[in-house]
């Protein structure tokens, strides 16, 4: 009726996950993992090698990024090739991975206009 606040709260994407909603916090953890949201930006900008991943993110131990790069690939976001004869592994985001593109660029924009570091 008018003026009642409904028991349960319907999400953006129309979910009904109510006041708690597992599935959310569970993507906020994975990505507010420390590194995590900073890996998944240098693969969407196309670094693959474990390297290239490194160069662009200071401050990562290769021990840190090894393991993060595994939980990426755990959580399916990420796939680990090693082409024949050419060097050294590449990690491709899959398309579960491609799909937080918006995410990752909706946080950079938020991050550029919002946060103390970037002033």
């Amino acid at each position: 009726m008018e003026g009642e606040v409904a028991d349960e709260a319907v999400g953006p994407a129309g979910d009904d996950c109510g006041r708690y909603c597992p599935s959310f916090h569970q993507t906020v953890e994975l990505l507010g993992r420390r590194w995590n949201g900073v890996i998944l930006h240098a693969l969407m900008a196309h670094a693959e090698r474990f390297s290239e991943i490194r160069a662009v993110i200071p401050g990562l131990s290769d021990r840190l990024l090894a393991e993060r790069l595994r939980e990426l690939e755990r959580e399916g976001l990420l796939s680990r090739t090693c082409p024949i004869g050419a060097g050294a592994p590449r990690y491709v985001l899959t398309a579960k991975g491609r799909a937080l593109g918006p995410v990752i660029d909706a946080i950079a924009s938020w991050a550029a206009e919002w946060s103390r570091a970037a002033d």
